[in-house]
């Protein structure tokens, strides 16, 4: 059986109030994930299933309350957003410019040298998906597709229409 967990009395006070006077939803599941193990002595899956929310949350939203608190102007980080991101959105947006106004020029860019300057900016190997991903955060995309393989051979395609057998034959 697992050890008990200590709440603070201040803790279960300051928990009492803010159910009783909170508007917020988040709050109030925060408060109650306290109170809940605190004057009941419910489980964190007891909780857990009391508040409708995963085991794993109980001592999330307990954490958060005992960071916040009552305190309403804080509003808590949310698990959304670019954690791994390699440059910011602004820093993103600098280092398409040059390549922006080569598209307006050109009208066409190819991946493999845009791949090169963004792995010599971050100083290590970058794949091409980065790069694409990179592009359609921005709203690039690839405009036309390729209509023929480039290894194609015309002649050798009328030819095969040509000569090919007229009834297939299972092998």
């Amino acid at each position: 059986m697992a050890r008990p967990r200590h709440i603070e009395p201040a803790l279960v006070a300051n928990a009492r109030q803010v159910v009783t006077s909170t508007t917020d939803i988040e709050q109030l599941r925060a408060a109650q994930a306290v109170l809940l193990p605190a004057i009941m002595g419910a489980t964190l899956e007891q909780t857990a299933t009391i508040l409708g929310i995963g085991r794993a949350s109980v001592p999330r939203l307990q954490l958060r309350f005992r960071q916040i608190g009552s305190k309403s102007g804080i509003k808590p980080r949310r698990w959304g957003g670019r954690r791994k991101a390699l440059l910011s959105l602004r820093e993103e947006e600098k280092f398409l410019a040059p390549w922006a106004a080569q598209a307006k020029n050109a009208g066409l860019l190819v991946l493999s040298p845009i791949r090169a300057a963004l792995s010599q900016r971050l100083g290590r190997r970058v794949a091409g998906s980065v790069v694409w991903r990179l592009l359609a955060r921005h709203g690039w995309r690839k405009v036309a597709p390729d209509t023929r393989h480039p290894k194609s051979d015309p002649a050798a395609q009328e030819a095969w229409k040509k000569n090919s057998p007229k009834c297939w034959r299972p092998c």
